[in-house]
């Protein structure tokens, strides 16, 4: 099976906190105001974001805390996938156990602009700017992290493997 994410690129910095996709102050909330909070350093984002759109940014996104909520709340928005010059350890570790797609892309903050439209091929590491028509490549993930995003997270994963239902 071939994950391929297409979707509207909205664009981030460096050092992209957890905190920023997790904010305490809201954590409490209702979801509807919740989701007005997150990675609410880009106000554009938390008015305009629909499901299926996905993320640029620079280096080191999900840096900060092991929030499981960060990733979880991108993935709970819709976002297709995030693409980045590099990740913080534990938020990528993170993304791959939800199966939220995340590739580590040198220079790709230079390809897109915020609104460009971006197709992730995730098992070729290849990465498209279909409105300019550019596209760069990624060092590829092991088979093994590949198989775990397929198969919809490390927990659909280890029941696949030891056959366990529920």
């Amino acid at each position: 099976m071939s994950i391929i994410v297409t979707g509207k690129v909205w664009k981030f910095g460096d050092h992209i906190n957890t905190d920023y996709m997790a904010p305490s102050f809201s954590a409490q909330a209702p979801w509807e105001e919740q989701k007005k909070t997150i990675l609410h350093i880009h106000k554009a984002f938390t008015e305009g974001v629909q499901p299926g759109d996905v993320i640029v940014a620079g280096k080191n996104f999900g840096c900060g805390s092991s929030r499981e909520s960060a990733p979880a709340n991108l993935k709970r928005l819709g976002i297709g996938c995030v693409v980045a010059e590099s990740f913080g350890r534990i938020f990528f570790r993170n993304c791959m156990a939800i199966a939220l797609p995340v590739m580590v892309c040198k220079g790709v903050p230079e390809i897109f602009e915020e609104g460009d439209q971006l197709e992730l091929d995730f098992e070729n590491s290849l990465v498209r700017n279909l409105t300019k028509d550019k596209e760069s490549k990624g060092p590829r993930l092991s088979p093994e992290l590949i198989n775990i995003v397929q198969q919809g997270g490390i927990l659909a994963f280890l029941k696949s493997e030891t056959h366990l239902t529920g």
